[in-house]
């Protein structure tokens, strides 16, 4: 008989209950997959753990910091390097900085103990619905975590190390220490590695000076570095800046009427290629590349990563006043100048803007071709009449221009008979700038100028502008054009000749004469004094105070070219670009701006010969001098140059030219008596000179087209460049004590009005060189004629000089330096080292290989902004 089999228990049956049994087995192997999960986790601690990197990176904070150039008065004039820093302390950020960082990636940084759950839970739930990981729940703890150490590829392994990481950031640093180093090194685009440095870039401000606007603006970049900066794409950057200010009012740090009035402000966006000033405060690109190819010199490729501080000569002030001079005086001689027709053509679609965005499209493209340059902005014709010119800058900035006297500038382009390259008409791409109050269109100018400023006392160069854009072309005609000075050379020729024995009160004749192809060996020459004006004698002191160039080469002939040209040196000239010939009195040969204007500074001075230079010291990021300049100062007769009795006569005589001369404007404008200065004009004025000093301060102003041209019959150096210097003086002068006349030296006598040097007395300097025979030819090579028996001939070259100088003995030339920051001439600070002698590249103006080239010993490659 066989037993019957019971069948399985049910819940509600009674016997054995095996149901338990299976909860009790579930939960012992839950129990074991929990165990084990916890065992491996713990196994992945200690093996993590240990091998998470120490936070040294963080404690030690040294980011790769990049080149800074500042002026002497500490303002940024110039930045290099692959990424673009300025690290601040916590307490240094704004609030309304940090508040906006924290309403955008988050607000809860100073609760949560370096993860936030809840958007971590959020960001899993995201990711399995939508099969993809798109999201995370970063705080801002972990971005730093990241920025430091770990990539940032979306895979469970690196979150889970960058969670280990953020524990171990978190207790061991306070929240004050994170945050400051998340401001510090989260990348905004463009370079720009932290809030302060991206508030430069795209406000060109501190961080300091951030409205709530801006500061939403820049705290939405780090969500999309690329396609949320406001350069990049400023309607997305908008948008994001809007969120930003809607949690920020959600959070209590900003009122509603806070916020309302932050989105409605209008924002200035800088710093973008070809931006004004760059994103800087001033217009300092000329010094500041010039002291960017210095420190290459002795750096290398560490100049851009080391965090070294140039600290310059440049005073702001002035340097801006400088770039404001010359932008305004190559715009009033471009104006004053025909209109060569607009700059491009492009065909414009019918009723196109009545598209906005068709019509942007099209602007666009003309902006890549035709960028901005500083205030001149290129725009589109929409429509263009003789008494009315409508443009396009953007759909939404629609200028129309009906000005007469802007209408003037292009009225020959706005006649419908004119040609086809310059006729004004729809498509028409030109650029408009703001006169005044009214908009004009203007062409790109084709002059240069260049602007050089520096202390007669030291050398140090409180202002430089190398040409009219930098962003143009980097080409610095301070330093790089060699052009004619014409007149401008003339009282160093003058002041040779006072020590030859001839004085102020000598009499020369002002006759025209010519030189026969046979006389020269060459060709024919017949020089002239402007306006064909001649008079029969004239004193020296005239002669230079009105530029006569009859009396120049006579003077020069009597004291001999080659004596001349060996006199040049003195200054800093160049021998080899000054030949040794009777056109040597007029300025044929080569000088460059700042040699010009150390030139002039001898006279300044007192006759002594300082070297120019640019910088005064560099540090490296805490602080510490690595290099130190030991300028020469005048008053140091090792670097005498003249006698000190040509100095003062010449300066005597070149503040006439300022009061009476052809210079005249400068003392009508400035109205101080410690102003001496010198035109120059060559001829058909291709170059226009002016060169004017006080004892502190000497300028020269050269203006000219690269490719040597007449300015028109009509342009001097008494007029296009003397306003610029004027531009440019009137301001740098401003509060600055009219110095008063230096105290005759000795050995200096004075007879009759006029001064004479007390080996060449009265009636034994040379008299007058005239024309007094019937041979012209020979008279005006001879140049000498006896009066009641006394030898009135130029006197022969003095002795060989001897050591120490003095105000009577024989002056040493020194050699020339055409260096722009100085050698030590004496023990340097501790633990700095002084300026190698680093040679400026320079080629010559006439025939540059493309704007901004440079060639010779020290050229360097460009690493711009």
């Amino acid at each position: 008989m066989s037993t019957p089999q019971q069948s399985p228990a049910t819940p509600g049956g009674k016997p054995g209950f095996p149901w338990k049994r299976h909860l009790v087995k579930a939960g012992i192997a839950a129990a074991g997959v929990a165990v084990c999960g916890a065992v491996a986790l713990g196994l992945a601690l200690a093996l993590a753990w240990p091998s998470l990197p120490d936070l040294h990176a963080m404690t030690d904070y040294r980011p790769r910091v990049p080149l800074r150039i500042y002026t002497a008065d500490k303002v940024l004039i110039g930045e290099y390097g692959e990424e673009h820093r300025n690290v601040l302390r916590i307490d240094e950020i704004p609030p309304v900085m940090r508040q906006a960082v924290l309403a955008a990636e988050d607000d809860r940084f100073y609760s949560h103990g370096g993860v936030d759950w809840m958007g971590v839970a959020r960001a899993v739930l995201t990711n399995i619905v939508k099969q993809s990981k798109t999201q995370g729940g970063s705080t801002i703890t972990m971005q730093v975590a990241r920025n430091f150490y770990l990539s940032s590829e979306k895979t469970y392994s690196r979150k889970f190390y960058e969670l280990l990481l953020t524990f171990k950031i978190e207790s061991e640093l306070t929240k004050d220490q994170i945050l400051e180093l998340y401001m510090n090194q989260i990348y905004l685009g463009h370079r720009a590695y932290g809030f302060a440095a991206a508030s430069r870039t795209y406000f060109g401000k501190p961080l300091s000076e951030v409205t709530p606007a801006e500061a939403a603006m820049l705290a939405g970049i780090p969500k999309a570095p690329s396609r949320y900066n406001p350069i990049t794409n400023f309607a997305r950057a908008q948008i994001r800046q809007h969120y930003v200010l809607g949690r920020m009012k959600t959070l209590g740090y900003l009122t509603p009427e806070q916020a309302d009035e932050a989105i409605n402000q209008q924002l200035t966006v800088r710093g973008a290629d070809g931006a004004s000033a760059r994103g800087f405060a001033i217009h300092g690109d000329y010094p500041a590349e010039l002291a960017r190819q210095l420190m290459y010199g002795v750096f290398q490729e560490q100049t851009y990563s080391k965090g070294i501080d140039v600290y310059t000569t440049i005073d702001s002030k002035d340097q801006e006043a400088a770039y404001l001079a010359v932008r305004d005086g190559v715009l009033a001689y471009t104006r004053r100048a025909p209109y060569p027709g607009p700059e491009d053509q492009i065909d414009l679609p019918a009723n196109v803007e009545q598209d906005p965005v068709a019509l942007d499209e099209i602007l666009d493209g003309v902006q890549e071709k035709t960028p901005d340059s500083e205030d001149l902005l290129a725009a589109v014709v929409l429509a263009a009449s003789p008494t009315e010119v409508t443009v396009a800058r953007s759909a939404r900035e629609i200028i129309t221009i009906s000005d007469k006297k802007a209408l003037a500038v292009v009225a020959r382009a706005l006649n419908p008979k004119a040609g086809d390259k310059q006729r004004l008409r729809r498509g028409s791409v030109v650029y408009l700038h703001k006169n005044g109050d009214n908009w004009e269109i203007i062409n790109m100018p084709a002059l240069q100028a260049a602007l050089v400023s520096m202390q007669p006392e030291d050398g140090a160069i409180r202002a430089m502008i190398g040409g009219f854009d930098y962003n143009r072309g980097g080409f610095n005609r301070v330093t790089q054009a060699w052009r004619q000075p014409g007149s401008n050379i003339k009282p160093f020729v003058y002041a040779a000749a006072l020590e030859r024995g001839l004085t102020p009160a000598t009499q020369v004749s002002d006759q025209p004469f010519m030189l026969t192809a046979e006389q020269t060996g060459s060709k024919a020459w017949q020089p002239k004094n402007d306006g064909n004006k001649y008079e029969p004698m004239m004193t020296l002191r005239q002669g230079l105070v009105r530029s006569k160039n009859m009396v120049s080469i006579r003077i020069l002939q009597a004291i001999t070219p080659q004596y001349a040209q060996d006199y040049l040196t003195r200054f800093g000239f160049d021998k080899a670009r000054w030949p040794a010939v009777l056109p040597l009195a007029l300025g044929a040969g080569g000088a460059t701006p700042l040699q010009v204007v150390n030139a002039y500074s001898v006279f300044a001075n007192g006759g002594y010969r300082v070297t120019p230079y640019l910088i005064d010291r560099v540090t490296d990021r805490s602080g510490n001098v690595l290099m130190q300049a030991q300028p020469v100062v005048a008053g140091d007769e090792q670097a005498r140059a003249i006698d000190p009795r040509t100095a003062w006569v010449m300066d005597d005589i070149l503040r006439d030219v300022t009061v009476s001369g052809t210079g005249a404007r400068a003392h009508q404008v400035l109205k101080r008596n410690d102003v001496g200065g010198k035109t120059g004009t060559t001829n058909e004025a291709v170059d226009v000179w002016f060169s004017g000093f006080t004892p502190k301060l000497a300028t020269t102003v050269w203006m000219g087209f690269d490719q040597p041209r007449s300015l028109g019959t009509n342009e001097f150096g008494s007029g296009l460049a003397l306003t610029t210097w004027l531009d440019y003086m009137q301001p740098a002068l401003k509060g600055m004590p009219e110095s008063k006349p230096a105290p005759r030296p000795d050995g200096l006598l004075v007879d009759n009005g006029e001064y004479y040097f007390s080996e060449f007395p009265p009636g034994q300097a040379v008299a007058s060189l005239d024309l007094s025979s019937s041979d012209e030819l020979t008279d005006f090579l001879n140049n000498r004629r006896s009066t009641d028996g006394v030898d009135t001939s130029v006197k022969p070259l003095p002795p060989p000089p001897a050591p120490g100088g003095g105000a009577d003995a024989p002056i040493q030339m020194p050699q020339a330096l055409p260096i722009p920051v100085p050698q030590a001439r004496s023990a340097p600070p501790a633990g700095a080292a002084s300026f190698p002698p680093i040679p400026v590249p320079r080629v010559d103006a006439e025939a540059p290989a493309q704007a901004g080239a440079v060639s010779g010993p020290g050229a360097l490659p460009a690493r711009p902004l």
